[in-house]
């Protein structure tokens, strides 16, 4: 019993606090522990308790309208004492301005307007959605993978961040700051010295191990169940997330391909708030995480740390060929493949990469920049939300920009925020010339692009999330492209000469790439928004364009 976690319900209305509790432990009580308390004073004296004795807070639910402290001041306070606990307002009609403030000034997650009545209509999904995130990122007990390693070794960041991606938990031991470290690796009988050493659940331990490998053990590469499939989806950002969703809810037999981590590049933003639906925003690994539970439930299939080598069209089957030369097959196939970010061309990049140098927000690494200077290059929304996220632990931040303005590239609410963050500086006409470093990451050599002027700056960490390029160079000479490489689809394929041979007994479909019967969606494809929810969008619409054409095949 003591032993689950715990949610607070508190009201100061006694006939109320016993209904809210009996309702959340008719739909809860199994798996978490109900505490009632009738004011905010007993709340805060209850939570003190809890904090003493490590108990772990999942929820509180509390009511707005209390004599003494409110519901928002409430939780205010005990915010300091479970900072990561859910947060949950019971309002009046009244008081949903206020509430909606609170979203922005305590993080609130939720409001419900009273009475919750049906509580399964409207009590049950809400919290149920919260305590998924809770749970998501706070398991009762760390049974997980340990990673034993060097800080600044490339292949134990690698580890980290595919596990990281994947939402595995583990647990990092650094061979340079946790003494018990060095003593779990001498159990290990680890003679060769080759780190990162993975020590599983079951006892096994796995030596400086690939993706694969790693993905393997831990069950979440997956592997091809029928010859067939209605449906392939390459790539598991938003819109091949999205497209799984889709096709597989109405019915079509489905399988995404991914060949690193579901979510994409969206995967690793720290936090999306523009995303519809979300008010108190919600991470790149929250979306992929609910996109994928949502998908399986539907009975799509994923095969993860699988990269796609070639696609042939055989007599309207399209033939899907994966690194290891095997093939699957299905009617229809949505690349959705997305943009990698460029490689940061200077001396001393590619040594230092995974050293102190990271592409993309490497979320992994915020335990190990904090109270350190940090460094991102690029000025699109993914920079803007890494730079929000490390000012929390970073002593500074500092962003280099090529241009004159984040308004371009960057949506007009993270801006704004970003230049109200006292420890962040923003240095526009600023690129790097150079990096430096012995075992890793030690200087960056700045230049401003207006003077030439050159200057040197100590950092520990570099995150670089410049430029965009598709991934479609396993696709040259295949299905036509545009001269950067992103896929040409509907009237873009005929009009830019990209099916000269096009057979099918129609034009292209909206999202049809110049092979009949495989899409296109997302940030791989010419033309498309950049943005999370246009990926999602053109995901689904994708999967509308292969009902079409399975109509004209008779499918």
């Amino acid at each position: 019993m003591a032993d689950k976690p715990i949610i607070l319900t508190v009201d100061d209305d006694r006939e109320v606090l016993q209904a809210i509790a009996r309702d959340v432990r008719r739909g809860f009580g199994e798996h978490f522990r109900v505490i009632r308390a009738e004011s905010g004073d007993r709340a805060l004296d209850v939570l003190r308790q809890l904090r003493l004795a490590n108990e772990s807070v999942a929820l509180m639910l509390v009511d707005q309208r209390m004599p003494g402290l409110t519901g928002i001041e409430l939780l205010a306070e005990a915010r300091r004492l479970f900072p990561e606990a859910k947060k949950a307002l019971l309002t009046a009609y009244a008081d949903t301005d206020a509430a909606i403030t609170a979203i922005n000034e305590i993080r609130l997650d939720h409001y419900l307007v009273k009475p919750w009545d049906p509580p399964e209509q409207h009590l049950f999904p809400v919290l149920d959605d919260m305590l998924d995130d809770w749970a998501a990122d706070h398991p009762p007990e760390f049974k997980g993978i340990r990673v034993i390693g060097h800080r600044w070794s490339q292949e134990s960041h690698v580890a980290r961040d595919f596990l990281a991606r994947n939402q595995v938990p583990y647990k990092w031991m650094d061979l340079a700051s946790d003494p018990e470290a060095g003593e779990l690796l001498g159990l290990t009988g680890n003679a060769s010295g080759r780190c990162p050493v993975l020590i599983f659940p079951d006892g096994q331990i796995l030596e400086q191990p690939t993706t694969q490998q790693i993905a393997e053990k831990a069950g979440i590469r997956g592997h091809a169940e029928v010859p067939l499939y209605d449906l392939i989806v390459i790539g598991a950002g938003p819109a091949g997330l999205a497209a799984a969703v889709y096709g597989a809810s109405e019915g079509l037999s489905t399988v995404i391909i991914e060949r690193e981590a579901a979510g994409g590049q969206a995967g690793q933003s720290t936090r999306i708030e523009n995303y519809l639906g979300f008010p108190s925003g919600l991470s790149g690994a929250e979306l992929s995480r609910r996109a994928m539970t949502q998908a399986r439930r539907f009975g799509a299939e994923f095969l993860l740390t699988h990269e796609v080598a070639a696609i042939e069209n055989h007599a309207g089957v399209i033939g899907v060929t994966l690194g290891d030369g095997s093939e699957l097959r299905a009617h229809s196939v949505i690349i959705a493949t997305g943009v990698s970010y460029r490689r940061l061309e200077v001396p001393g990049a590619d040594r230092l990469t995974g050293k102190g140098i990271y592409y993309g927000a490497a979320v992994s690494e915020t335990s190990s920049v904090r109270g350190e200077r940090v460094h991102i290059i690029g000025a699109a929304n993914s920079a803007g939300q890494a730079a929000i996220h490390f000012a929390s632990v970073a002593q500074s931040v500092t962003m280099l920009v090529r241009g004159n303005t984040l308004s371009a590239s960057m949506s007009h609410y993270l801006a704004e925020r970003i230049r109200a963050t006292p420890n962040i500086d923003i240095r526009y006409h600023t690129t790097v010339d150079e990096v430096r470093g012995g075992e890793h990451l030690e200087q960056v050599v700045l230049r401003d692009t207006d003077s030439g002027e050159r200057q040197i700056e100590p950092a520990c960490a570099l995150f670089v999330m410049i430029g965009a390029a598709p991934r479609t160079d396993w696709l040259d000479g295949r299905i036509a492209r545009d001269a950067k490489g992103f896929l040409l689809t509907g009237p873009e394929v005929l009009a830019k000469g990209g099916a000269k041979e096009w057979r099918a007994d129609c034009d292209p479909y909206l999202m049809e790439t110049s092979i009949p019967g495989v899409f296109a969606a997302g940030d791989v494809r010419l033309g498309s928004g950049k943005r999370v929810a246009t990926a999602v969008g053109e995901g689904a619409t994708a999967v509308m364009s292969v009902w079409q054409y399975r109509a004209s095949m008779g499918l």
